[in-house]
């Protein structure tokens, strides 16, 4: 390629680079906090009161609750218990705890987590398209006779091999 290419890759893997640093570091926190989605780190204990329409059967509480992985732990007088909370079948009430991560976390790790469903899903696949444009444009910051060059592709051929070590461990 030539010298006016490699320097339009460079002016623009520059500005994408400084453009992406901040989508990484949402990402880089958001990242670090599902890690830990598994516990309590971070999460408040919030309390929950909804009024659901009178006598829904135990098997359907936990839909009307919008609760995946629920789970009934005894029903008695009227009273449905269940992990962190009741529902009165005679009122509707039903009054539960659960943990939350602060809101700016929570919205972090729902763009982390965004699918097709979700509005800003184009956000994503920019990110991704413009993630992988600024690794491949990597290549061209250094002419493929130069030492750093081929170094560089020992370590991406490390990373891809870590990568995928990783993926099956």
């Amino acid at each position: 390629m030539g010298r006016k290419t490699e320097q339009n890759f460079r002016v623009i893997h520059r500005y994408l680079g400084f453009f992406l640093a901040g989508i990484m570091i949402v990402y880089a926190i958001s990242g670090i906090v599902l890690t830990f989605r598994n516990t309590d780190y971070l999460q408040k204990e919030i309390q929950i009161e909804k009024n659901l329409k009178p006598n829904i059967a135990s098997y359907d509480l936990g839909k009307a609750l919008g609760k995946d992985r629920f789970s009934v732990d005894k029903e008695e007088g009227g009273l449905i218990y269940f992990q962190g909370g009741t529902y009165d079948q005679k009122t509707g009430i039903a009054k539960y705890t659960e943990k939350k991560l602060p809101i700016l976390l929570e919205k972090m790790n729902n763009i982390h987590k965004m699918h097709s469903g979700n509005p800003l899903f184009l956000l994503g696949i920019f990110f991704a398209i413009s993630l992988l444009f600024f690794a491949v444009s990597a290549f061209w910051m250094f002419r493929p006779t130069t030492s750093v060059f081929k170094k560089g592709l020992y370590f991406t051929a490390g990373g891809i091999v870590l990568t995928l070590i990783l993926l099956f461990v």
